[in-house]
């Protein structure tokens, strides 16, 4: 199951942290949450993004207001 974990911290830090993703698809699904939250600081990569992906994903978005 693909999930995407936000973790608002006291002092205004945003954590973003993916699970069930396969190669740099948890970059490319995350980016519309960089792209509203702004700059990014730190990125920590994780074994499974350098996995190779074969088949084809199809994104989904969820709308987050209104």
């Amino acid at each position: 199951m693909k999930k995407i974990i936000i973790d608002l911290l006291d002092n205004g830090e945003v954590h973003i942290e993916t699970t069930g993703f396969q190669g740099p698809t948890c970059v490319e699904e995350t980016q519309f949450l960089k792209d509203f939250l702004g700059r990014e600081t730190f990125k920590r990569l994780i074994p499974a993004y350098f996995v190779r992906v074969k088949n084809k994903i199809i994104k989904k978005y969820l709308q987050l207001c209104g």
